[in-house]
């Protein structure tokens, strides 16, 4: 039986997905990345409610990952209940009912110079 790791919440305060992108796709479009892991036996139902600095939240977006496994969840492609939309701030939190990890990861090709940060998400409680 695979040990859980992780927590159950997770806030990554961050994101911003560029309206446009540099070289060929889908590998070199620009975006946000959401990385969760489920070690453990059980598959993970995760919710994610996307908040900005001059509306209501967004969500939640459900996605299920299943046992030992990973998602690499790109938040440009998210589409239910609506698209996150470009050039525009954005947090998101993403919860989960089993321990789960979470890294956030930006692609950002608008110049031929691509950038690419990745860092782990907070983990609340």
């Amino acid at each position: 039986m695979a040990e859980h790791i992780g927590r159950r919440r997770w806030a990554i305060a961050e994101g911003y997905i560029p309206s446009y992108s540099n070289g060929p796709e889908p590998q070199f479009t620009s975006h946000e990345t959401a990385c969760i892991l489920n070690t453990g036996d059980a598959p993970a139902r995760i919710a994610i409610t996307v908040y900005f600095a001059d509306r209501e939240p967004a969500g939640p977006y459900r996605v299920t990952v299943p046992p030992r496994r990973t998602l690499h969840l790109r938040f440009n492609e998210l589409e239910d209940p609506e698209p996150i939309p470009c050039d525009t701030d954005y947090a998101s939190v993403i919860e989960s009912d089993v321990p789960v990890v979470v890294q956030h990861t930006r692609l950002d090709s608008r110049q031929a110079e691509n950038a690419l940060l990745s860092t782990v998400a907070y983990p609340a409680g």
